[in-house]
């Protein structure tokens, strides 16, 4: 065979040439941003997209003097490739295994309610031990999946954690409450059931990923309630709810660990307290085959020994 023509043997092209540049293309929707990534010059990038276009027969993305979008094929073939290269990433990960230093960044997605309650001291104890480890900290309230957008790890309340997670709790169980300002009572009375909410203002809470307004839980005479109650404010953010109740805005619904030094202070007043429910706390949870990395395996001894010497 002619050593020229053998160069061309598609038996002979290594399957996997073009597709770091693909899948960072595909992630940052940019040449030149896929290139700062990997470290090269979007030149090298879009001859490896062209080369592995022409091996493929088809175009994978579509391309204007503004953006960059995948075509159809291109998103095809990204459904495909996506979970097997995040595979092949957990495998190189997992090498570090047999570093003895944690070190890398660990991308966390957390509820505003964890920041409040758990979060800044349990950074500060791991940022202490775990000098090495860069932390990413994403704020977002909604249900995701953490590995499919490339988290190591996340913090939920219990209930709507994903079944095949391993989860390590941070909290006890959190006991919810209703609470005014001083202000505000002295305008609209004291509900004294919570059937009587009905005559209040609320400061509610939207769902960001369903969109659904969250409706207040209650325990009366061994029945479960729930109550849509009235509101001029519908909002998405814990402290900003803390700080309008404080301000007599309305009525609000919170775990009590977070109201608990403005009720202390006197800026806050409970009400319904026989009436409301105990649900489950937050927890740190992370798909099994992550625990071969160091870094989330310091970072969750570090959450235990912080929840153990918390009491919870």
């Amino acid at each position: 065979m002619n050593r020229e023509a053998g160069l061309h043997d598609p038996m002979r092209i290594d399957p996997f040439d073009g597709l770091t540049e693909f899948l960072a293309v595909a992630e940052h929707r940019s040449f030149t941003a896929a290139a700062a990534s990997l470290g090269v010059s979007p030149t090298a990038v879009g001859q490896a997209i062209r080369t592995l276009e022409t091996r493929l027969g088809v175009a994978l993305f579509a391309r204007t003097t503004r953006r960059v979008g995948l075509t159809e094929a291109g998103a095809a073939f990204l459904a495909r490739l996506g979970p097997a290269a995040g595979e092949i990433r957990a495998a190189v990960e997992g090498l570090a295994g047999f570093r003895d230093r944690p070190m890398g960044r660990l991308r966390l997605s957390v509820p505003r309610l964890a920041v409040s309650l758990v979060l800044a001291p349990l950074l500060a104890r791991f940022r202490a031990a775990c000098p090495d480890v860069t932390l990413e900290i994403a704020v977002e309230d909604g249900t995701l999946d953490i590995t499919e957008k490339g988290y190591d790890a996340g913090i939920r309340i219990g209930e709507s954690l994903a079944r095949d997670m391993i989860a390590v709790a941070l909290t006890a169980d959190i006991t919810w409450t209703v609470v005014g300002s001083p202000a505000y009572f002295a305008a609209h009375g004291r509900p004294a059931a919570p059937e009587d909410l009905a005559r209040h203002v609320a400061l509610r809470y939207r769902f960001p990923t369903s969109g659904a307004v969250y409706r207040w839980e209650f325990t009366r005479h061994g029945r479960d309630l729930s109550i849509d109650v009235p509101g001029a404010i519908t909002l998405d953010d814990a402290d900003l709810a803390l700080r309008l109740a404080e301000a007599g805005q309305g009525l609000t619904y919170l775990p009590l660990g977070l109201v608990a030094d403005a009720v202390a202070a006197g800026r806050l007043e409970r009400v319904l307290t026989a009436d409301l429910p105990t649900g489950p706390g937050l927890y740190l949870y992370f798909p099994a085959r992550a625990q071969t990395q160091p870094k989330l395996r310091a970072f969750v001894d570090v959450a235990r020994r912080f929840a153990r010497e918390s009491g919870r």
